[in-house]
């Protein structure tokens, strides 16, 4: 059901940007936002890691650098079956971690200084199980590419208003005369609003989805339950400085960047309160060895 739900999604989000290419700029603009989906596509396939890992000032570390970070996610990839992500420390005091990749056999994770310290290790297992939950779900390759999607959009909305300032949008003035103009001018200001929140949707449903494997990977849910508390409860006091807002979406939580945060109906991540009751009402039957 849930990669059903995500797959909708995905196909509204690309239905979206050929209708939007259409009413702007006829069969001509259809060409183009089929030609502007498949680039940023692209470009997210195989950049979207680096440009994420470079972004937030994230290091590549050793074994012996961090050898309970490696202990970790070695013992957890084995029982779930992935190779090893490479592993990345980023120098920031506020607690988070993300992971990045095309698939798990080209998937980083990072975590921030901060993060090291403040979990004890029951939580730092919490906090790697949900982020391999995200490499062995792809999660990562579909919120890039929802977001490149929903970009493309936003993009040609935004040469939908600037055509209609130098001569109006639409396939012709015949598609004006039956309604074309109309519909041309509601897709410019609505589908940027659409597209973020069919993407804000997609988003959330992947962490409440990574929550629940992670928990299952590990066999109970405790560990990471304490870790959202603890993170929800340091990113309200120490704002994030390395990481870029650009970032924040593939965080575990939502960063504080020590400024006033829109509505929750525009956030990435579901409430943490939502996220640890999901939690507590997971039924999760121990593994016999």
């Amino acid at each position: 059901m849930k990669i059903l739900r995500t797959g909708v999604l995905l196909i509204l989000l690309s239905v979206m940007l050929v209708v939007v290419g259409g009413a702007i700029g006829g069969q001509n603009g259809l060409k183009i936002a089929l030609a502007i989906a498949v680039l940023m596509n692209g470009i997210s396939y195989f950049f979207s890691d680096k440009i994420a890992l470079a972004s937030s000032g994230a290091k590549p570390v050793t074994r012996e650098q961090v050898p309970r970070l490696y202990a970790v996610m070695e013992r957890l990839a084995a029982k779930a079956n992935l190779p090893v992500p490479k592993l990345y420390v980023i120098p920031e005091a506020a607690p988070n971690a993300f992971a990045t990749g095309r698939n798990p056999h080209h998937a980083s994770v990072a975590v921030t200084e901060g993060l090291l310290q403040l979990m004890n290790d029951e939580e730092l297992e919490g906090v790697i199980a949900h982020e391999l939950s995200h490499v062995r779900n792809y999660d990562i390759l579909t919120s890039s590419i929802a977001a490149t999607i929903a970009g493309a959009i936003t993009y040609l909305a935004s040469m939908g208003r600037f055509a209609m300032i130098f001569g109006g949008v639409g396939g012709g003035e015949d598609d004006r005369e039956r309604g074309g103009g109309l519909a041309a001018l509601l897709m410019i200001f609505l589908a940027p609003i659409a597209a973020l929140i069919l993407q804000l949707f997609l988003s959330r449903t992947r962490e409440y989805s990574a929550d629940e494997t992670g928990a299952r990977m590990v066999g109970q849910p405790y560990g990471l339950i304490s870790a959202l508390q603890k993170l929800g409860a340091y990113n309200q006091r120490i704002p994030t400085t390395s990481l870029p807002p650009s970032t924040a979406a593939l965080c575990i939580v939502k960063p504080w960047f020590g400024s006033g945060t829109l509505s929750s109906l525009f956030s990435t991540h579901p409430p943490l309160a939502d996220r640890i009751a999901a939690l507590r009402e997971l039924t999760i039957v121990p593994s016999r060895s």
